[in-house]
This record gives C-alpha cells, structure tokens and sequence, in this order.
C-alpha cells in the first residue's frame, strides 16, 4: 500500500506543481486504486506516472473548488477510454452529481461502465467491506469540505509453523487450511484448532487525507492514531494570518495536528505557488520543529505506507 501523488500545487497549476490529485494504490491488497481529488490536469500528470485509471474503483471529493475537481470530467472519460470497465463510485459534498452529470450531459460522452455517486449528507461512514472502512468529516473551510479516514482491518496473524512442526504436522495444505481459520483433522484422528496455530491478528494501516481546512477538531479526530496523515500547508507561519482569511492552514499548523493526533507520519501537500524551489524547504522545516516524522510531497512522487 503506498500514496501517489499526482498533482501536490494549491488553487492554480504552476510549472513545479499541478492542483490536487492523490491515489491510494492498493494493489497487493485488493488490485485496485483509489483517488482523493481530482483537479484539472489529472489525467495529464496520469500519463507521466505508473497510475492505471483502469484500476481506479473508488473516488473521493474532498470538496468542489476547481484545484479539486476540475479535472474528474476527463477523467472518467479517459477512463473509459482506456479499457476501464469495472464499476466506479465517486463520493464527496452534495452538488457533486448536478456537475459530473451536467457535464457529461453537455458534453455527450459515453462510459463504458457503471459511474455510481455518493454525495455525502453528513459526517460518518462512507464504505465498508470486509477489507476497510472509510469515514468522512467536515472540516473548516469556505465551502463544504470533507476530510477522509480509510481504515484497513485487522489482517491475520502469522501462522505458526514452528509449533505445527514440533506437534509433528509436516508443511502441505494442512498449513493452508489453518491459516484461512479452517480446524482440520488429521489422518490420525487429531484435531487441530486454527486458534492455536495461528498468532494474533495484525492491525491494519490507517491512512487519512483531509481537504482544505483551517486547524479544526475534526482534522484531529480524522488523523487520530494513523500511520499517515496527508494534510494541507498552503501557506507558511508568517503568512499566519492570510492562512485564515482564506480557510486555509499553514505547515505549522498541520504539523501541530499531526502531533496532537498521534500520527505516525505527516505528508504536506497543497503548496501555494508562491513557494518556489528553495521555499518550499522552508515549510518542511518549519513542520518538523512540530513533527518530525514530516515530508513534503511532490508531484509524480509516492510514498509507502508501513
């Protein structure tokens, strides 16, 4: 499971970083991936990267400014485009059908598949299965805007072969059997539980990426405890107070959140034009002074999630 970032620039594209795009690759885990976002140029910056828009099954809005959303038109097009035919669910704030239907309307395009939208009535669950969990809250910005937690379950434990193979139980499909939680019983009448042979389950990874947000409780409740944060840090700490007429947050901030939430790890995105090269080293820095286990993403970058 890693995050690959697409697009990490905030409102306008620039000539280092496209507006909002992240994918979660699950693809040891379920063969598929999932997007946060889709700003213009998406489908663009898919081109210059590993990502398969084929293998996209869930999309998330975070909200509907354009950095955000803008490109999901195309996208889902191209995906159709490209052999994608599997169904796709897209979910985020109500208004979020008025426009992917209007323009595919107006446009007169043609899906392959099966484009199913969730608009989100309020904070909670979203979607679960046997693999994960997701939930939505609502953070503080200028518009509805949503930040999300994926939550993978527990995964199994190890199976324990060194007890198996002192019980005398040579290696076959017997190990199989017990690790899929099956008893088997053995020629000689033994029965062997698969509680005793198998270890403790294996918490699975959480990873939460918010939208555009000034510091808020919600944020913090979203990252609680999880193996990575994905947060926004438009602006810098001396740039504090543009940072909150424009419900935004500063690397500071989102250093802060992360620390206070427990998170393992931070990853700032989201970066205001006017932090060029050299200038963006400056919010790493200054995240770190909160949080050290911080890195600064870039577009076409990717970061794995232990």
């Amino acid at each position: 499971m890693d995050l690959y970032f697409l697009g990490t620039g905030a409102g306008i594209p620039s000539t280092q970083r496209n507006v909002t795009s992240i994918v979660l690759r699950l693809l040891d885990e379920r063969g598929t991936i999932w997007m946060f976002d889709c700003g213009e140029g998406t489908q663009q910056q898919v081109l210059a990267s590993p990502i398969k828009l084929g293998k996209l099954e869930k999309l998330f809005i975070t909200h509907l400014h354009g950095d955000h959303l803008y490109g999901l038109p195309g996208a889902l097009t191209s995906r159709s485009y490209q052999g994608g035919d599997t169904p796709l669910t897209v979910y985020g704030p109500q208004g979020l059908r008025r426009f992917v239907e209007t323009a595919l309307e107006v446009s007169g395009a043609h899906l392959s598949y099966d484009l199913h939208i969730e608009e989100l009535q309020s904070p909670g669950l979203v979607f679960e299965d046997e693999q994960f969990a997701v939930y939505a809250d609502e953070l503080d910005h200028r518009i509805v805007c949503y930040g999300y937690r994926v939550e993978q379950k527990p995964l199994p434990g190890p199976l324990l072969s060194d007890k198996l193979k002192a019980d005398g139980v040579k290696p076959g499909p017997v190990y199989a059997q017990l690790k899929q939680g099956r008893d088997v019983t053995l020629p000689d009448g033994r029965v062997l539980a698969s509680s005793d042979y198998v270890g403790q389950p294996v918490p699975g990874r959480i990873v939460t990426v918010l939208g555009d947000t000034r510091p808020c409780e919600a944020a913090v409740r979203l990252a609680r405890d999880c193996s990575v944060l994905v947060h926004e840090a438009t602006f810098a700490e001396q740039h504090r107070e543009l940072a909150h007429q424009y419900y935004h947050a500063t690397a500071g901030d989102a250093a802060r959140a992360a620390a206070e939430a427990g998170a393992k790890a931070l990853v700032l995105t989201h970066i205001s034009s006017r932090y060029q090269g050299d200038a963006a080293d400056m919010l790493l820095a200054e995240a770190q002074l909160h949080f050290a286990e911080t890195k600064l993403a870039s577009d076409l970058w990717s970061c794995t999630i232990p």
